[in-house]
């Protein structure tokens, strides 16, 4: 059961500072509020910049290895208390943080909630679905260095204003375009696949995916793909978003996000 001081964590995405507005689920940049932590219903609300992301301060090429990369979700999950139990919100790549986090502290996590993102699982890993998003995604101008040599792959990739515009904000304002363009960074290229996810602690943490019909990055044949290949307990479709749903489709995204922490608290 949630008490009231629990967590509700929302992973920052695309290197972008995510900050929640009123609650969970507005999901709006926020250039003018800038504490951590909010209030939904009697449940604190968190909002991390992991490694090289957002204003976190450490620099890409200051990470090298991925435990570096999700140090601050490691460093509060070990800090809750005993009988704290939270529930963990994931967009875009960091699904394939959050199902590496329930398989290592399934005991303290209630649910684990895939907002078009990366639900990698016990039959569907992080490389296969990267693969079947690599079939579909033109990357256009996104840019890659190859700190390892030009015959070896790429270490670190930013992406560009072509392809976010096109495939990740083509629903969105045009203020968010810019300004999520304004806060983009270099990222690692990590092999999340290094950690074996198990049904016991795993497939033991109950999973929510957000369709986004419209996304243009993880489209909906590969959304689907995840959907089919590793089932999640409930599937919610919010119409007319792109991948960027706390931008285009804040109002739908909170008002499921509410429903699923009344459910699964």
């Amino acid at each position: 059961m949630l008490s009231k001081h629990s967590y509700i964590l929302a992973l920052s995405i695309h290197q972008e500072r995510l900050y929640r507005i009123g609650g969970i689920g507005n999901y709006l940049i926020c250039k003018a509020r800038p504490p951590h932590e909010y209030n939904l219903d009697g449940h604190n609300v968190t909002a991390l910049d992991l490694g090289a992301s957002g204003i976190n301060p450490i620099q890409v090429e200051q990470l090298h290895s991925m435990s570096q990369y999700v140090e601050p979700l490691t460093k509060l999950m070990v800090s809750l208390p005993p009988k704290e139990r939270v529930i963990l919100v994931a967009h875009s790549i960091t699904g394939a943080v959050i199902s590496i986090f329930m398989e290592r502290f399934p005991e303290k996590i209630v649910a684990g909630v895939y907002a078009t993102a990366f639900m990698s699982g016990l039959s569907s890993s992080y490389s296969t679905i990267f693969a079947e998003i690599n079939k579909r995604l033109d990357y256009m101008d996104t840019q890659y260095r190859y700190d390892n040599g030009p015959k070896n792959p790429a270490t670190t990739f930013r992406f560009g204003p072509k392809v976010m515009a096109s495939n990740f904000y083509q629903l969105s304002k045009p203020e968010d375009l810019t300004l999520g363009y304004s806060l983009v960074r270099f990222s690692l290229v990590f092999d999340f696949d290094q950690i074996k996810l198990t049904k016991e602690n795993y497939g033991s943490v109950p999973r929510v995916f957000i369709v986004a019909e419209q996304d243009h990055a993880i489209m909906w044949d590969v959304q689907n793909f995840m959907i089919k290949n590793n089932p999640p307990d409930e599937v919610k479709v919010i119409k007319g978003f792109d991948h960027m749903v706390m931008l285009s489709r804040p109002v739908e995204l909170f008002s499921d996000l509410q429903d699923i922490a009344e459910k699964y608290s």
